[in-house]
C-alpha cells in the first residue's frame, strides 16, 4: 500500500508538470478578453448557439440536458477541455456530442476568451435538486457515505477527492478542476465515463484509474455529497483561487 501511495503521488507530480506545460502553452496565464467571451456565451459563434443555452445563463448547468456548471472552475481547466472536443481528445455521447463541433467554432484565443468569462461567473450557487432528481426516478445517493469517499477515499481501492481536488472538490489549479457544487447529473455520467474509458483525456489516466474502483453506489453517494459540498473548511473560510 505505501508503495502504491509513493507511486500515485509520483504520478500526481508527474501529471501536474505536464499539465503545467501545456497551460503555459495554451491556456496563458489567464490572458482571455472577458468581454468577447460573454459575448460567444450569450450569443454563441458560427454554428455554435450561445453557452447559456445548455449551461445556463450564469453558468450553473442545466441538470435535464447533463449539461455541467462551467462557472467558476479553473481557468486552464476550461482551456483543455475546449481544446481537446475541438482536436478530437474528447468526445462525448448523449447529448453532449455536439460539443466537439461547436468547440471548433472557437480559435486558440476564443477558447481563452470564453474560458475567462465563464471562470469570472463567481455568482450564487444554483444547486441540484437532489429531492427532485429522485422524485424523477433517477438513483441518488446517500450523501454521508459519498463524504467518506470525497475526504477519505476507500481503503486499499481509492484515494480520497480531496487528494487531488481539494477539500470538497473546491479544485486546485491549475490541474485539478472544482468538482464541489458540480451538476449531479454530470458528476455521475462522467464518472461512469472515465469508469469504461469513454473518456479518456486525463492526464496520465488518473481518473480512469480511480473511476474502475467504483461501484456503481459509490459512484452516486460521491456525486450527491459533492454536488452539495461546501466549499469553506470548518473554521476557515478561505476559498482557493481558481482564476489562475
Amino acid at each position: 500500500m505505501r508503495k502504491s501511495m509513493i507511486k500515485f503521488s509520483m504520478g500526481l507530480a508527474m501529471a501536474a508538470t505536464l499539465f503545467s506545460g501545456v497551460a503555459s502553452a495554451e491556456e496563458g496565464a489567464m490572458n482571455g478578453d472577458v468581454a468577447n467571451g460573454k459575448k460567444i456565451f450569450t450569443e454563441g459563434k458560427g454554428v455554435a448557439p450561445p453557452c447559456m443555452t445548455c449551461h445556463g445563463e450564469n453558468g450553473w448547468g442545466t441538470e435535464a440536458m447533463g449539461a455541467p456548471r462551467l462557472a467558476n472552475l479553473g481557468y486552464p481547466y476550461i482551456v483543455k477541455q475546449l481544446t481537446d472536443l475541438a482536436e478530437g481528445r474528447r468526445t462525448p455521447s448523449g447529448p453532449g456530442a455536439v460539443m466537439p463541433l461547436f468547440a471548433q467554432q472557437l480559435s486558440p484565443q476564443d477558447r481563452r476568451d470564453l474560458s475567462a468569462y465563464v471562470n469570472s461567473l463567481n455568482t450564487k450557487p444554483d444547486l441540484s435538486d437532489l429531492a427532485g432528481i429522485k422524485a424523477g426516478g433517477q438513483p441518488v445517493g446517500e450523501r454521508y457515505k459519498g463524504e467518506a469517499i470525497a475526504l477519505y477515499g476507500i481503503s486499499g481501492k481509492v484515494s480520497a477527492c480531496q487528494s487531488c481536488h481539494g477539500y470538497n472538490g473546491r479544485g486546485a489549479a491549475p490541474v485539478f478542476p472544482v468538482i464541489g457544487q458540480q451538476k449531479y447529473t454530470y458528476l455521475v455520467n462522467q464518472l461512469h465515463n472515465w469508469r469504461d474509458q469513454s473518456r479518456a483525456n486525463d492526464p496520465y489516466g488518473m481518473m480512469r484509474a480511480i473511476a474502475k474502483n467504483l461501484t456503481d453506489d459509490d459512484i452516486i453517494n460521491v456525486a450527491a455529497y459533492l454536488a452539495w459540498a461546501p466549499r469553506e473548511t470548518p473554521g476557515n473560510g478561505l476559498v482557493p483561487e481558481t482564476t489562475r
